[in-house]
């Protein structure tokens, strides 16, 4: 599922529904969307990238809706050539980014 503006209730319920109150989530961190709700990463990259974003700004992670908590692992973030060789996201840039678009669009 595709947020572009703050969700509401319903549609953050029914996107942690696959995983009992944990959503895994893609932010655009430049478009300022994400996608989120899907089985994996790769399934809300693909659906992100259908929408025009472009792949080097797509950053996974995933929201824990009981305790509001936000991780940034995911196997789409592996990029040794934008320097993030890790499944986290490891730039303090991007990772305020994809806090801030997290923290509208869900919180």
């Amino acid at each position: 599922m595709i947020i572009k503006k703050k969700a509401s209730k319903e549609q953050i319920k029914e996107m942690a529904k696959h995983f009992e109150g944990y959503i895994k989530i893609v932010v655009d961190v430049e478009k300022g969307i994400l996608s989120g709700g899907g089985d994996r990463h790769s399934d809300e990259e693909k659906a992100l990238l259908k929408e025009g974003s472009r792949q080097e700004d797509l950053w996974g992670g995933g929201f824990d809706i009981k305790t509001n908590e936000l991780d940034y692992n995911s196997v789409i973030n592996l990029r040794p050539g934008q320097d993030n060789p890790s499944r986290d996201i490891l730039s303090r840039n991007e990772r305020k980014k994809f806090d801030e678009i997290v923290k509208k669009l869900l919180k």
